[in-house]
């Protein structure tokens, strides 16, 4: 599935938590986005490839122990039997293995004996729905082997797989911590692509607002800041967690590798300043439309000011001349009629040049 075909995520229809269960108690939590789960496995070398999609969990533990790396990557965390297979055989912690299938889990990395556990959430904006989707992403980095468990097919992961198919850079011949690198790179590269595409939305009803701001601009403000809100929590506890990586002296992650997640941490921070940038932007622009409906508002009540005050004294003279007296002079002369309107046309002429002399419109 496309991004811009994903379902948007905040609202939840899957399992809830049930007080009382003990830690480490499978639990699905969150929206079943595909029918059936399935997994798929690159295992690769520098000397070759081998890629299998859907296989079964036997399958996977047995490329997890042959030489080279192995990639392990599971669409739909929704099959708790299936996750509980593989987490068995790849002696995998239960609590693991219950924040793999919470999706409402927050960000966060632990490190294990044997693996890294890392948990953070995938942004893609989608140009369709005008909205950010969100997916819960979780990343084990073991020894030789990487899994990565996500909600849906379809994810930010193609370019590192075709890195991986057509051996570009140094991939093919770094161990499985540079493929954790990898993975977390592709997710924040999105990551920015959801800011670029949030910022041209916010210059494009920014420029709306100045011309000619409609109701409908306010929603489309407050659902930005919800959409920036989401990134900002997201980024935040990111960067914390790529800087615990960086600082790791767990013997999975290597030192030549550290200066890739010194990149990657560099990267976090620049998502964050933009994300502030747009969230002030956005709250100045909620100050401009309010701005903008005034000063509409005023413009509309001067015009009718103008032409209230215009017709105040024409008011006035056909008021006089529409009394019921017997005796009045103008009218039994035969030039009263046009004499009235002459008038009155002096009298509203000679105030609209007053008011453009006065510049009051």
């Amino acid at each position: 599935m496309s991004p811009v075909s994903k379902r948007k995520q905040p609202k939840r229809s899957g399992t809830v938590v049930k007080p009382g269960l003990s830690p480490g108690t499978m639990v699905f939590i969150g929206e079943r986005k595909q029918d059936k789960a399935r997994i798929d496995v690159m295992h690769y070398s520098e000397a070759g490839l081998k890629e299998l999609r859907d296989v079964s969990v036997n399958q996977c533990l047995e490329f997890a122990t042959k030489p080279g790396v192995t990639w392990i990557n599971v669409n739909g965390i929704h099959d708790i039997s299936l996750i509980e297979s593989l987490g068995t055989g790849l002696a995998l912690h239960p609590l693991t293995l219950e924040d793999i299938v919470n999706t409402a889990q927050r960000i966060k990395i632990e490190e294990y004996p044997r693996y890294v556990f890392i948990v953070l959430k995938m942004m893609t904006y989608s140009e369709a729905a005008k909205n950010l989707d969100i997916e819960h992403v979780s990343l084990i980095l073991g020894e030789n082997v990487v899994l990565s468990f996500l909600e849906d097919e379809g994810d930010a992961f193609d370019t590192v797989r075709d890195r991986i198919r057509s051996a570009k850079g140094r991939i093919r011949s770094m161990q499985s911590d540079y493929l954790a690198y990898a993975l977390m790179d592709a997710v924040v590269d999105h990551y920015f692509l959801a800011v670029e595409r949030i910022g041209d939305r916010i210059e494009e009803i920014d420029d709306r607002i100045l011309a000619e701001p409609k109701p409908e601009d306010i929603k489309d403000i407050h659902r930005l800041k919800r959409d920036i809100l989401s990134l900002r929590k997201a980024a935040r506890p990111l960067r914390e967690e790529v800087g615990v990586l960086e600082k790791s002296e767990s013997a999975l992650i290597h030192p030549e590798i550290k200066v890739f997640w010194r990149d990657l941490y560099d990267h976090t921070i620049q998502i964050i300043d933009m994300v502030d940038t747009f969230r002030d932007i956005l709250g100045g622009m909620h100050d401009t439309y309010l701005s903008s409906i005034s000063n509409r508002m005023n413009e509309i009540m001067k015009v009718l000011t103008i032409i209230a005050t215009i017709f105040i004294p024409l008011t006035f003279i056909v008021g006089v001349y529409g009394m019921n007296f017997e005796h009045m002079p103008e009218l039994k002369w035969p030039w009263g009629y046009f004499m009235i309107w002459g008038v009155m046309l002096a009298v509203g002429m000679g105030l609209l040049y007053y008011f453009k002399r006065k510049k009051w419109f």
